[in-house]
């Protein structure tokens, strides 16, 4: 059984808890379609999404990406939200939560998306270092 719930939808009845609740659940459950169809609904833009990426659930995190893959091919200019709230993650979480924020930012690909990653070249870590430089080095 697939549910689909229209990003209209979530925003009018959902909690800002209860949205990340549905999208971190149905990641989870393997759901990638019906984020994608949220997210092409204008919940992509929204910047509570990159607060998926402190879930506890390790798939939750990397399954965050797998939808942003697919949004860049249908709406490849509707990141704004989710870029700045990204930026804000490379500045202000664990380091766990750094590379995944790296990787959506080099997925979503617009000259402020890389521009952050760019920030990420000075941090101490050099394990974050390098994902940055690899996602840089796809746009050279």
């Amino acid at each position: 059984m697939q549910l689909v719930l229209t990003g209209e939808a979530v925003r009018d009845k959902a909690s800002d808890a209860e949205l990340k609740k549905v999208i971190a659940d149905f990641l989870e459950m393997g759901h990638v379609d019906n984020i994608v169809e949220m997210f092409k609904r204008g919940v992509s833009s929204d910047p509570r999404v990159a607060e998926l990426l402190n879930d506890e659930w390790f798939s939750v995190r990397l399954g965050l990406s797998v939808p942003f893959q697919e949004l860049k091919r249908h709406c490849p200019d509707d990141f704004e939200g989710t870029v700045s709230s990204l930026c804000w993650v490379l500045d202000s979480s664990p380091g766990y939560v750094l590379g995944d924020a790296i990787n959506i930012l080099g997925i979503i690909g617009t000259s402020a998306a890389l521009g952050c990653v760019e920030k990420a070249l000075d941090d101490d870590s050099p394990q974050v270092r390098e994902v940055a430089m690899d996602v840089l080095e796809e746009y050279s």
